[in-house]
């Protein structure tokens, strides 16, 4: 025969909450207890019969040994005898009554410290707890009757009037308690809710934050790469000149094979300036139809100049007939751009990144695949989160970017797998309704 065990899980700010609250209740306790003791003194010694004084102040010194143990276990942070609360209303229904009984029986001033010690219990413990003091109390203050050699009329009146009382406070203290309870519940939760709500938006303004601050930097750059280029071609444009005026002149055939080589190098660096110029250029942030092909093949060729191309291969697999992508353009380059060069700084000489193109489910996925090292599953869940970087000296802030630029037109970045010699990154850009047919 199978069993099934069902276990409870308890939130831990709800069982901080409950100690917090038996704590509070337990302060609220020692003062009323010690405020009993204070006045049963001051009666005891100036109201009650001379005769029984000795017994009354022996009992109330019993009952300030207990509260300055309750005291003590208080300042630990603890309530004393929390696991036996009818224990303890066994004891002060015994206490409360031996006051009354030396004193001046049911009519006696202590028969009060009955409502004192029910409220309390109200506060403190449950309702079952409360209810059976209340029977506790109640035998214990009816028991004064038998005391008694003949009850009158009257006092049968106060016991009934007592017990009712009784009843009616130990009632009314325990709804107010459960609305009290209850209350704190919601605010503890709103509360909660409310801290929830302020951590998102703080994270989600450190993120805005991190967004503007990596577009002033870009922007600087951009600005920093157009003037070295600027500055830097117009000399290359005087010596090209130069070189093919001299190119022009007869001279020997070898003298012009070696002008012809500096001149093809010339060429090549404004080549290169001129692709910085374009890279650097402030994007346009109007959407355009463009083919996702000639953004990869632009990517490509910025990549071509990164440090870490050399001696690494890259495979492009497109798919034929694809549709054309409404976005921005310059936002889609660079997350590219990014993808290609986290997965060369992921491999190392010899590597090999291959970038692969379909059409699947009108959407268009291309995946950016290398043979690097992998990245290790407790990172995996933090690769898109700002600031967050496997590299010594990364921003932290490519695919966190990368993400929110594919999240703003509804598409999607994802880690496919990351195994060791095979990672997977898949970009899905979605394609519009009119050009669904499009397939491969």
């Amino acid at each position: 025969m199978s069993q099934t065990h069902v276990v409870t899980v308890v939130d831990p700010s709800t069982q901080q909450a409950e100690a917090d609250w038996q704590l509070s209740v337990e302060w609220i306790t020692l003062r009323i207890r010690w405020f009993g003791l204070i006045v049963g003194y001051l009666v005891v010694n100036t109201l009650s019969p001379v005769e029984h004084r000795g017994a009354l102040n022996g009992i109330l010194c019993v009952g300030a040994g207990y509260a300055l143990l309750d005291l003590v276990w208080h300042w630990r942070g603890e309530v004393f005898l929390s696991r036996f609360p009818l224990f303890i209303s066994l004891m002060e229904a015994f206490f409360i009554g031996l006051l009354c009984y030396f004193d001046k029986g049911i009519d006696s001033f202590f028969r009060y410290y009955y409502f004192l010690s029910l409220l309390v219990c109200a506060i403190r413990y449950s309702p079952f707890v409360a209810y059976s003091t209340f029977a506790m109390h109640a035998t214990s203050y009816s028991m004064l009757v038998f005391t008694l050699t003949s009850a009158t009329l009257d006092q049968v009146g106060t016991l009934v009037l007592m017990i009712v009382f009784m009843g009616w406070t130990t009632w009314a203290s325990t709804s107010l308690t459960i609305l009290l309870r209850e209350t704190g519940r919601k605010l503890t939760a709103l509360n909660r809710n409310l801290e929830d709500r302020i951590a998102r938006r703080t994270r989600d303004l450190q993120q805005s934050q991190a967004l503007l601050i990596q577009g002033e930097k870009q922007a600087a750059f951009g600005l920093l790469a157009a003037g070295i280029a600027h500055e830097v071609g117009n000399p290359l444009a005087a010596i090209s000149s130069l070189v093919q005026l001299m190119n022009r002149k007869k001279l020997e055939p070898e003298m012009h094979e070696r002008l012809g080589l500096v001149d093809e190098q010339l060429l090549r660096i404004q080549r290169t300036l001129r692709e910085l110029i374009e890279f650097s250029r402030p994007g346009l942030q109007q959407i355009t139809r463009f083919d996702v092909h000639d953004v990869i093949n632009n990517a490509l060729n910025i990549a071509k100049y990164y440090k870490r191309k050399k001696g690494k291969t890259i495979t492009t697999r497109f798919a034929e007939e694809l549709p054309q992508v409404s976005a921005v353009r310059d936002q889609i380059l660079q997350v590219f751009l990014n993808l290609i060069l986290n997965a060369m700084d992921a491999t190392s000489e010899g590597g090999t990144i291959e970038i692969e193109t379909r059409f699947v489910e009108s959407s268009l996925l291309i995946s950016f695949r290398d043979n690097g090292r992998g990245i290790a599953e407790e990172e995996r869940e933090k690769l898109f989160e700002p600031y967050f970087t496997t590299k010594s000296t990364g921003t932290g802030l490519g695919l966190f970017i990368c993400r929110n630029i594919l999240t703003a037109m509804n598409g999607e970045i994802r880690l496919q797998e990351s195994l060791l010699g095979r990672t997977t990154f898949v970009v899905m850009l979605p394609v519009l309704p009119e050009y669904e047919s499009l397939t491969v």
